[in-house]
């Protein structure tokens, strides 16, 4: 019998907060909510959550998810979506609780600063991929890995060529093959920013090189993602294209949750597909490994470009094609802080302001 979790959700009425507490209902003999933040976009899902969970605190917005990041619990959950969830990331780790990470961007951005906080174990990754990486890493030890290769869909594009993407629409950018996820994940997702992310995410949760870390396109999102060790043996971690099992594994980990999800049919025939990723097509990838690799403030200006490019192409300013062409553009005029580990929050913070700054000057006044 596991004792149960006192938890904390950051980001509740989002989709990987909603589903933590699907989770929560399910075993409550597992885990009980003690804090419950959200950022205020519907406020009435998040009234409902704190009178049926009636956590030892709830508020609305960054503040509030520093404080409950930062209280008495077992385990925090950090949903946040985009750079605002750094300051809950550091202060769940300064508090000594169990991080279960879903917010990739506050990795990303604080590189060595959020490390060089995290005690060994302290985190625990809830992105599907890297829940699958850290699940396979059991199979041997850290010198018998020769890589990691993380797998993507594809997105709804995959099999376009450049050319044929330049028209594409906000609505068909939201159209994902496999999962149900917020706008910015979504088309993260169809533009390929999201594996670039979860790339430089990779290297730094597991401290692999770059040049050990692969992106193989698998549609179906069966295997999550794999380790390969030195002898040529392949471990993967295989499951249903939900999120399920990786949150279940960041609020019990390293225990797993009873009938957390439905296992595979292997009954029922099925195929599954491997493709090499098109980096003309998609040149995400490539250019989250150059930023990862110049280190330093680099990711955080990938990132906050990004956002504000999304924000444009939804809003009709900014072709689908125009998102990755101009993150590159912010992320070649930067050079401030890069390749420095000695990051403070205010360093990250200022390379995220000026990066939006600068994309939203070469996207132009709406």
């Amino acid at each position: 019998m596991q004792d149960r979790r006192d938890v904390v959700i950051l980001g509740s009425t989002g989709s990987i907060g909603t589903q933590a507490l699907d989770l929560v209902r399910a075993n409550p003999d597992r885990f009980r909510v003690v804090g419950l933040t959200a950022g205020g976009a519907n406020l009435e899902l998040f009234e409902q959550q704190v009178a049926e969970f009636a956590p030892a605190y709830s508020g609305l917005g960054e503040a509030a998810s520093v404080e409950a990041a930062g209280m008495a619990s077992d385990v925090v959950l950090n949903g946040i979506t985009g750079a605002v969830g750094l300051r809950p990331t550091l202060a769940a780790l300064d508090a000594g609780t169990t991080l279960a990470l879903a917010n990739k961007e506050s990795l990303i951005i604080g590189g060595p600063l959020v490390k060089e906080r995290a005690k060994p174990g302290q985190i625990v990754p809830v992105d599907s991929e890297h829940s699958a990486i850290a699940q396979s890493l059991r199979g041997g030890t850290p010198e018998e890995v020769r890589r990691l290769v993380l797998t993507a869909s594809g997105g709804p594009f995959r099999g376009r060529t450049r050319g044929e993407l330049a028209d594409v629409t906000p609505e068909q950018a939201l159209a994902h093959p496999n999962f149900a996820m917020g706008r910015v994940i979504t088309t993260n997702s169809a533009t390929l920013v999201n594996k670039g992310l979860e790339v430089i995410e990779a290297h730094l949760l597991f401290d692999v090189p770059f040049e050990r870390i692969d992106v193989v396109v698998h549609p179906q999102q069966m295997i999550h993602s794999m380790v390969e060790f030195v002898d040529g043996a392949v471990v993967a971690q295989i499951g249903l294209p939900t999120m399920m099992v990786p949150i279940a594994m960041g609020m019990a980990w390293p225990a797993r949750v009873p009938d957390a999800e439905t296992p595979v049919d292997w009954t029922k025939a099925a195929d599954w597909r491997f493709e090499p990723l098109d980096d003309e097509a998609f040149p995400a990838v490539a250019l989250a490994r150059e930023a990862g690799t110049r280190g330093g403030t680099a990711p955080a200006v990938y990132n906050a470009a990004n956002e504000v490019c999304v924000d444009a192409f939804h809003a009709g300013r900014l072709a689908f094609t125009g998102i990755v062409d101009t993150v590159a553009e912010v992320l070649a005029a930067t050079t401030a802080g890069v390749g420095s580990a000695a990051l403070t929050v205010d360093d990250v913070l200022a390379a995220d302001r000026w990066a939006r700054a600068a994309a939203a000057d070469l996207i132009g006044t709406p």
